[in-house]
């Protein structure tokens, strides 16, 4: 997740998903995931305090600001490159499994008051975005990190 003043993704030179002021989700489905993991994440982003109040103290969530969430999906984030010269996936949920999560996290992000703008699952993106502060945190469902 990045703090961010401005973000896009584009497919094929399009952009399917923009938004000002906010987050930048890049979600990971692993194979142990499930509903539960995606409301989890999907309630810790709406409510993280990362932004600053008006003392510069990280103090507001994006739903306190009238920020907005631009959720992308990146499997590679289960690349494990520990070995060998190619990332291994063996982590990562399969497309179907993931896509389902996928749009699961995406409808609890909105249900939570933010507005949710998306990249396209399994298409070849171009994420551009301009990272505030820069605030990056990993959040894992699973408390691993």
């Amino acid at each position: 997740m990045q703090r961010v003043s401005r973000a896009a993704v584009r497919v094929d030179g399009s952009v399917t998903g923009e938004i000002g002021r906010g987050l930048v989700v890049l979600l990971a489905v692993g194979r142990d995931d499930g509903p539960a993991e995606a409301e989890s994440l999907a309630d810790k982003i709406a409510h993280l305090r990362v932004f600053d109040d008006p003392s510069g103290q990280m103090n507001l969530s994006v739903l306190e600001t009238g920020g907005d969430v631009l959720v992308v999906s990146q499997f590679t984030l289960y690349g494990d490159a520990r070995r060998g010269r190619r990332p291994s996936y063996t982590r990562a949920a399969p497309p179907e499994m993931a896509n389902e999560l996928y749009r699961h996290f995406v409808e609890r992000v909105g249900a939570a008051g933010l507005r949710v703008a998306e990249g396209v699952f399994r298409a070849m993106m171009e994420v551009e975005l301009v990272n505030d502060g820069p605030v990056t945190l990993l959040l894992d469902s699973k408390g691993e990190f």
